[in-house]
C-alpha cells in the first residue's frame, strides 16, 4: 500500500526539474574525505541521486534507498548523465532491513525521521556497518523552523546535537556540531538554515 508521505514525496519529485538540484550537498563533500577508496556505501532518503551520484563518480560502489519512485527514476537518469553506475532500492526507511556488517559508510543527508523512530533506525546504521566503516550526517535542527528555509516544520523531524551524541556513544565521533550555515540546493534549501553534522567511525 502507498503511504500519504511516499504519495508527498513522489509528487515533489516528479517534475521535470531536480527539486534540490543536482550538485552534491556540501557538507558531504567535505566529509567524504573521509572515506575509504572504492567504498561500498548506502545513502538514505537520497530522493533525486544529487549526493550518491557524486560518490560514484569519486569511484565509490553506492546504493540509493529512498520511499519516492519518481526520486530514484530521476537519480538512475542523473547517473546516466554522469556516466557513472547507481544501484537503486524503493524502500520505505522505517520498515527497511539493513544487512549486517554490509557497508563502507552509510549517508544520511537531509534524511529526517521521526524521533520515535530514530533509537532503532540508529542502532540498524550502527549494525549494518562493517568494522571501521562512517556514517555521514547532517539534517536540520530543532532551531530550524525559525530560520524557514528548508526542511520539516515539525519538531520531532528535527534533530539536537545531544541525541545524536547519546545514541552514536559507542561510535568514534570524529566531527558532531550544530550551526547555522548557508544551504542552497535546488528550490528546497534556500539560505541560512541550523544543521547538526555528525561523523562517526564505528570500533
Amino acid at each position: 500500500m502507498t503511504s500519504l508521505l511516499d504519495n508527498i514525496w513522489h509528487q515533489r519529485f516528479s517534475g521535470d526539474e531536480y527539486f534540490y538540484g543536482t550538485a552534491p550537498n556540501d557538507f558531504l563533500v567535505e566529509a567524504s574525505s573521509y572515506l575509504p577508496e572504492h567504498a561500498e556505501l548506502i545513502s538514505l532518503g537520497e530522493g533525486e541521486g544529487r549526493n550518491a551520484v557524486f560518490l560514484a563518480e569519486q569511484g565509490h560502489h553506492v546504493c540509493a534507498v529512498d520511499m519516492a519512485l519518481s526520486g530514484l527514476e530521476k537519480a538512475a537518469k542523473l547517473a546516466r548523465e554522469r556516466g557513472v553506475v547507481l544501484q537503486t532500492v524503493h524502500a520505505d526507511l522505517t520498515n527497511y532491513s539493513f544487512a549486517a556488517e554490509a557497508w563502507d559508510g552509510v549517508i544520511n543527508i537531509f534524511c529526517h525521521m521521526h524521533q520515535t523512530e530514530r533509537p532503532a533506525f540508529h542502532q540498524q546504521i550502527q549494525t549494518t556497518l562493517k568494522s571501521g566503516g562512517l556514517f555521514i550526517f547532517e539534517c536540520y535542527s530543532t532551531k530550524q523552523p525559525q530560520y524557514q528555509t528548508g526542511g520539516p516544520a515539525k519538531i520531532e523531524l528535527l534533530y539536537t546535537v545531544e541525541e545524536l551524541q547519546r545514541d552514536f556513544a559507542a561510535m568514534d565521533i570524529l566531527h558532531l556540531a550544530e550551526l547555522a550555515r548557508e544551504v542552497h540546493e535546488g528550490q528546497g534549501h534556500t539560505g541560512l538554515a541550523s544543521v547538526v553534522q555528525l561523523i562517526a567511525r564505528k570500533k
